[in-house]
Formats: structure tokens, sequence, C-alpha cells
């Protein structure tokens, strides 16, 4: 049986990274408008964090923060919480 420390390694604090992944994957953030290829930064989660290849980020851990991470074409690759 897995280890389940709530709010460490459940997704009830910020949604669900799947549902999340299917938005954006392969999608640039723009500042303010959505369509098929952009999705609009005021559309995520207040609590998120977008990461370019290269950046530094902190190790704090925030259950309920987006992490999207972007590609070198700024292209979102990958989204996690945390």
């Amino acid at each position: 049986m897995p280890l389940v420390v709530p709010g460490i390694t459940s997704n009830s604090g910020g949604g669900n990274k799947d549902e999340w992944l299917n938005k954006l994957v392969g999608k640039k953030i723009s500042e303010s408008s959505s369509n098929e290829t952009c999705f609009a930064k005021k559309d995520l989660p207040e609590t998120h964090r977008i990461v370019k290849p290269g950046d530094f980020t902190t190790m704090d851990h925030r259950p309920d923060r987006l992490n999207i991470h972007l590609d070198e074409n700024d292209n979102v690759r990958d989204v996690n919480y945390g």
C-alpha cells in the first residue's frame, strides 16, 4: 500500500495534474488571451510558477502551487504541483 501524506502526496491542495497537463501541454502562456495555441495566464491557478529551461527554483514545497515547465520554444512540456 502506498504512503499517502495529506497535503504532500495528494492533489487535494491544488487540483488535478492530468487535467492541467491536458489543458496546457504544447501551448504557450499568454498574458491575456486563450486559443488553440495559447493559454491565458489569468486562467491559471492563483498560486503558480512558470519555469523556463535553466531557471533556478526554490526547493520549498507548496502543494497548492502549479509549476509549469516550458521547453526551449516556450511551449509547455510538463506540469506538477509542489
